[in-house]
């Protein structure tokens, strides 16, 4: 009898919300105080961003979408964004499972997530194996701490 991997369900289920936040997004805009920081890993073969921003970022990098940012793009699989960087617009192309966390700080609300186990960005890429495809979800028997918590987010 197959084993349900919750999870990997669980994990699918949370990156349907950032995909259905950053949608309302794209398509509405943010009303009121809400906006977002999204924290992913930079190191990554999937992650598409420049060069001079990986140097200075080579594991992870927080970005907040709040005022300043440009043509959002929404896909099942990731999302696309144009941010300033040194007064020059950038685009960003991040599959939702390169996200590490997501917090709207505006209603004290936050995800953290356990990143896929994808190739990382090498100086030989040769020995680096395929990278897999970005919808594929973290196995619960790869280890490490699968609790998800909002309590790193909520005040005390």
């Amino acid at each position: 009898m197959p084993h349900f991997d919750y999870e990997a369900i669980v994990q699918k289920a949370l990156r349907g919300a950032v995909q259905e936040s950053l949608t309302e997004v794209q398509n509405n805009g943010f009303t009121g105080s809400h906006h977002f920081y999204i924290t992913f890993q930079t190191n990554r073969a999937d992650v598409q961003m420049p060069d001079f921003l990986r140097e200075k970022h080579p594991e992870e990098i927080t970005i907040v979408l709040q005022h300043q940012f440009w043509d959002l793009k929404v896909t099942e699989t990731g999302f696309s964004v144009n941010l300033s960087f040194n007064d020059k617009h950038e685009t960003l192309i991040v599959p939702y499972t390169a996200i590490i966390s997501f917090l709207d700080p505006s209603v004290k609300f936050g995800l953290q997530f356990v990143p896929d186990d994808v190739p990382l960005l090498s100086d030989n890429t040769e020995d680096s194996p395929d990278v897999k495809t970005i919808n594929e979800v973290p196995s619960a028997t790869t280890g490490g701490d699968n609790v998800i918590t909002m309590d790193t987010f909520r005040k005390k």
